[in-house]
């Protein structure tokens, strides 16, 4: 949760502003961070940043749209280079944030907001925006955007009596984003997001208007290429999973290889992790020279961090239990054998 005096100051850029711009990574934790202010204020124009860190080529947006104020959502990193640009354009830029970073990297220019700073308090971002808004309209859409990052919101309570036919009754988050129709809804919304861009903004538009989640879940015109979107990479993620299945071991990591043209490793790695929580879950997304990795488990995040000393161009970091990192493809197997050894 934010302080009452951050809250106040975010509030009073925003109510100041005419033309706001947000940068939001590009999960249902960014979108829906986006989506709550834009539907509160019914302004601004939303960039999903698909980039880690975020890169300088971004800035090329803020001259197109001429922003009076920008927004940096669940963004990670950003790279010496964006923040460059950002100070040159001499406008407020406010980064709403719940990852673990080097703090010190931050300039002081940025209006930065992120509770683990301070209260070491880790809440997805959507859930710190829907502090700001208190929109009790949109608590559907926190919940969404909340489960999906495996955080139970504080508000779920509420939700429930408001659509008691879209939760279970439950405190476990990705129980509830893989068994109930509001975690359903999530998850049709980060399928959304791995299309073509023009699909992704009129995905975003039709979001931006809509008055209940049924509009979302119910087949209809209007939501139509997002609802097959997910049916398609849903059916890809279910034969990926059985694959992966039917590789497991007893060993205590557990390393997922696959290829295509779509990312699906963080899904993959949230599936595993969840039906096995016990183990370190690594699944590589293998494209290229460089590899991504996506690794779930307990404390996962130093281990990763640990290992990836020993790796020159290499570069990662995420959440304590959930973590990213890239490697040449040439260094995994090594990359695997450093971890198992750490992991023990």
């Amino acid at each position: 949760m934010l302080k009452e005096q951050e809250i106040k100051e975010i509030r009073e850029i925003l109510e100041t502003s005419t033309n706001p711009l947000f940068f939001f990574d590009n999960d249902q934790d960014g979108l829906i961070s986006y989506l709550l202010f834009r539907r509160y204020y019914e302004r601004g124009i939303g960039i999903a940043v698909k980039t880690s860190p975020m890169e300088e080529e971004y800035a090329q947006r803020i001259s197109e749209f001429n922003p009076d104020c920008i927004f940096i959502l669940d963004q990670p990193e950003i790279s010496p280079e964006f923040f460059s640009e950002l100070e040159k354009t001499n406008l407020p830029v406010v980064w709403i944030d719940h990852h673990d970073i080097d703090f010190s990297k931050i300039p002081s220019f940025i209006k930065y907001y992120n509770p683990i700073k301070d209260k070491k308090i880790n809440e997805p971002t959507c859930s710190l925006v829907y502090s700001v808004v208190k929109n009790k309209k949109d608590a559907w859409l926190a919940v969404a955007g909340s489960v999906a990052d495996r955080s139970f919101p504080e508000f779920y309570p509420d939700f429930l009596k408001e659509y008691p036919n879209l939760g279970i009754q439950s405190r476990d988050a990705f129980e509830i984003f893989y068994s109930s129709e509001i975690g359903k809804l999530s998850q049709i919304l980060g399928a959304g997001l791995k299309d073509r861009t023009s699909n992704v903004i009129k995905m975003i538009k039709f979001l931006s208007k809509v008055k209940s989640p049924y509009e979302i879940l119910e087949d209809s015109k209007e939501n139509s290429i997002f609802k097959e979107r997910f049916r398609e990479l849903d059916e890809k993620l279910k034969k990926l999973l059985e694959k992966a299945k039917r590789e497991i071991s007893e060993e205590k990591v557990f390393l997922f290889r696959y290829s295509g043209e779509t990312s699906m490793s963080a899904d993959i790695a949230n599936r595993l992790i969840y039906h096995y929580p016990d183990k370190i879950i690594v699944v590589a997304y293998l494209k290229g020279s460089r590899v991504n990795l996506s690794l779930r488990g307990k404390g996962v995040r130093n281990l990763v961090l640990k290992v990836l000393q020993n790796f020159e161009n290499s570069k990662g970091g995420g959440h304590e239990d959930a973590a990213g990192c890239q490697i040449d493809s040439s260094s995994l197997d090594d990359f695997i054998s450093k971890l198992k050894i750490v992991a023990e």
